[in-house]
This record gives structure tokens, sequence and C-alpha cells, in this order.
């Protein structure tokens, strides 16, 4: 029975000039997650770097502390191809309700907003010149 959940959403840019510091801090609030909280559910999408790095952080500190009280789930826009792939690698994949009747090229932003609405922490990667 899982207990209190905690959910974590992480949205950032789809280029990543410092992959290796950005690697180290999502390792460090991964991990520092996982230890601390009684259950975390991690939101992430699949539009870039930022994500994929994500996806991959999650499952070194799965690897690390376990997968007892964590989980990595996929939030797609609308659906996709090759889901049985996926599948492989996020524990779970949902497309919100909500996002349903929303036009394709609106899709991203309206799952971002999702992010928002439906987490109790957003970690964020953006740079501006």
């Amino acid at each position: 029975m899982i207990g209190e959940i905690y959910r974590v959403s992480f949205i950032g840019h789809r280029e990543i000039d410092r992959f290796r510091f950005v690697e180290e801090q999502l390792d460090k609030v991964i991990g520092e997650l996982i230890r601390t909280k009684e259950y975390v559910e991690f939101y992430v999408g699949r539009n870039g770097e930022f994500d994929t790095m994500v996806g991959s952080a999650v499952k070194r500190a799965q690897k690390a502390y376990g997968t007892a009280n964590s989980s990595l789930i996929l939030v797609i826009p609308y659906t996709i191809a090759d889901m049985d792939l996926l599948e492989q690698f996020y524990d779970e994949i949902w497309l919100p309700e909500e996002l349903y009747k929303v036009h394709h090229k609106a899709a991203i932003t309206k799952r971002n907003e999702w992010f928002v609405d439906n987490s109790d922490l957003l970690v964020s990667y953006i740079t501006r010149d």
C-alpha cells in the first residue's frame, strides 16, 4: 500500500548546454526526494534532452535506492506510436483526460500546465541569454 504521495514534475529546454552540471543537480534532487519522501511520483515528458536526462536520473536513483517508494511516469500530451517500447522504460504512461480534446499544437503547453497544477514540486531547467 502506498502512503502519502509526493508528486514531482520536470519541465525544461529541449537542448542542454551544461550536460554534466544538470545531470549532477538532477541526481542530487531526485536522490534526496527518494530518500526523504514516503512515496514519490516523478512526472516527465518526452520532448527533448532534459526529459530524457530526467528519466535516466530517476532510473539511476531507483537502481541505487530501490523502486519501492517511487515511480517514473511518462505524461504524454497526445497518443504516440511505439507505446510498447516506452512501456519497457517507464513505470506508467498517462494521458490526462483533460488533454484528449486539446489541439495537437497546444497539447505540450497544456500538458505542462497539467504538470504545474498536479505537482507538489516543479523542477525546471531554463536558460536565457
